[in-house]
């Protein structure tokens, strides 16, 4: 083993070779009966551990841990081996290595040769609630400070002194005692791993909500800018950007972001813009500049198509989000989250997202049918007239209900007819065999008994029956997910002449094919001929 006195020329070459203007103390002879003046750097070591152990980590509370623990044969360098391990056992009795550390002589300021930090960074580290244990953590903090530590030294490493540690694991019991001893330009000293901000920017960007009031509180400055010119108010995460799942930590950065504006002098010129208050934005008006409006459709980060259905502050997450009814089960709820509902759809056709992510779909009413393939276009004015035909009195929705059973045939110059074959959603083909308004989702639907069982019922959704067909052959489409299949027979020839497999298109029933392929054999003679004559 080696002893604490080694001299400079046992350091690690990747340690002497560290630049000039970040150079560590270096390795200073000393003699044993006096105690060492000058800070240095110990070599990396193993954390020892007890013959037999059964875990690859140190306990303390171990009876053989703990005999190497006190062990006064055990150095310097293996002692600081068994503080870098990230473990409870470890981390809540830092107070009790950290003083065997000193025992042996270790200078308060001296260095792990392999992390370039203090025993002081080690304590800020050991604060963190959870792994660490901030009672443990704050008895050595004393202890070191009342011995002399230097609260502005920082790790080669991550640029970070024991403030910046200390913020970067949300200890303010830790800041209060660091600010007392250290010097007055080391609370708003910078580090360049977090783009050259202050403590307060590290508490920001990492939703420490109690680092940040402690620094307030001890005058941090709230307008000083990082390299990208940010202010700590505007490094907190975007509570709009976080999933449903992180619904405590959006609460947390909406209080943050909340405290460092309201800390900011009114001469502090700052691009709004950035800072939105999403709570004082009615969500009638957020739609209103987006062009929106309830019972619009949407589209979802360009993938997912459905109708607006709420927009407003929910209880899951802060901010403004919107509520969409997908065309297709790919959602995830019924429009209620946590028991709380914002609006009613089906299961799985319900989500939630933030007003960012959608657009609007621009719609048109079909004019007619034709022989060529176009682009559908969604009818979005029979979505509206069901909706306020929901806000008349009983009798007139019983009655609206008794016309909807009674009328089932598509408007005059619709996509399609009762009987019609047709193609859904571009993919699975079938017969129209119901249209009209169903119980389940507003505006009009095309019911259909697929070829081929790859549907979802059997013509009746929630116990009511809009048509019978085999288990598996019925699904319910709006209009702008059906076609006629007709539409495509054009394009069947041009597969005949041009050799291109027809599932490169689109679906062709083999009948069909037959079809087409007999007229082929009667049309090309002719066509043929007709070149000649010319």
């Amino acid at each position: 083993m080696q002893e604490d006195g080694e001299d400079e020329g046992d350091v690690p070459a990747d340690e002497r070779d560290m630049p000039e203007d970040q150079s560590l103390p270096e390795y200073v002879p000393v003699d044993p009966g006096q105690e060492r003046r000058r800070p240095k750097v110990h070599p990396s070591a193993l954390a020892p551990l007890p013959k037999d152990y059964a875990f690859t980590f140190f306990d303390p509370n171990d009876p053989g841990c703990y005999q190497i623990l006190t062990d006064p044969q055990t150095t310097v360098p293996q002692l600081f081996a068994i503080v870098r391990q990230w473990v409870p056992q470890v981390q809540h009795k830092i107070d009790i290595i950290g003083s065997e550390i000193l025992k042996r002589g270790c200078h308060v300021n001296d260095r792990d040769g392999l992390t370039d930090m203090t025993l002081l960074h080690y304590s800020c580290k050991a604060g963190a609630h959870g792994v660490g244990e901030p009672g443990a953590a704050l008895r050595l903090t004393s202890q070191l400070l009342s011995l002399g530590a230097d609260v502005s030294l920082r790790s080669r490493w991550t640029n970070m002194n024991a403030l910046h540690y200390a913020a970067y694991f949300d200890v303010p019991e830790l800041i209060r005692v660091l600010l007392r001893a250290a010097k007055p330009r080391v609370l708003n000293s910078t580090c360049s791993d977090f783009h050259y901000g202050t403590a307060l920017h590290i508490a920001a960007s990492n939703l420490c909500l109690g680092a940040a009031k402690c620094l307030l509180e001890h005058g941090a400055n709230p307008t000083v800018r990082n390299e990208r010119g940010q202010v700590p108010a505007e490094v907190v995460p975007d509570p709009m950007d976080m999933s449903l799942d992180k619904a405590e930590a959006a609460l947390v950065a909406k209080e943050l972001r909340q405290i460092l504006q309201d800390a900011l002098p009114l001469s502090c010129n700052l691009p709004r813009v950035t800072l939105p208050n999403y709570d004082n934005i009615p969500g009638t008006l957020m739609l209103s500049s987006m062009g929106l409006k309830l019972g619009d459709r949407v589209l979802l980060d360009n993938q997912k198509v459905g109708t607006l259905r709420f927009c407003g502050p929910t209880e899951f997450a802060s901010g403004l989000w919107v509520g969409v009814e997908l065309d297709e089960a790919e959602g995830k709820n019924d429009g209620s989250v946590g028991g709380v509902r914002y609006f009613i759809c089906p299961p799985k056709l319900g989500i939630f997202t933030p007003v960012s992510k959608i657009s609007k779909v621009e719609v048109q009413t079909p004019s007619s049918v034709t022989s060529t393939p176009r682009t559908p276009h969604m009818d979005l004015a029979s979505r509206l007239a069901a909706k306020m035909k929901k806000e008349k009195d009983k009798k007139e929705r019983d009655k609206d209900k008794c016309e909807k059973k009674s009328s089932c045939v598509p408007p005059e110059g619709g996509v399609a007819e009762l009987g019609d074959h047709v193609l859904v959603a571009g993919q699975k083909l079938g017969v129209v065999r119901f249209y009209g308004k169903t119980e389940f989702a507003p505006g009009d639907w095309f019911g259909i008994e697929l070829d081929k069982p790859t549907g979802k019922h059997d013509g009746s959704v929630f116990g009511v029956r809009y048509f019978s067909c085999l288990p598996k052959y019925g699904v319910f489409a709006p209009p702008s997910r059906v076609q006629r299949s007709g539409s495509h027979f054009s394009l069947d020839f041009m597969v005949l002449l041009t050799g291109v497999p027809s599932t490169w298109l689109f679906p062709v029933p083999d009948h069909l094919l037959m079809c087409y392929r007999l007229l082929f054999c009667c049309w090309f003679p002719w066509m043929l001929r007709a070149e000649m004559h010319s």
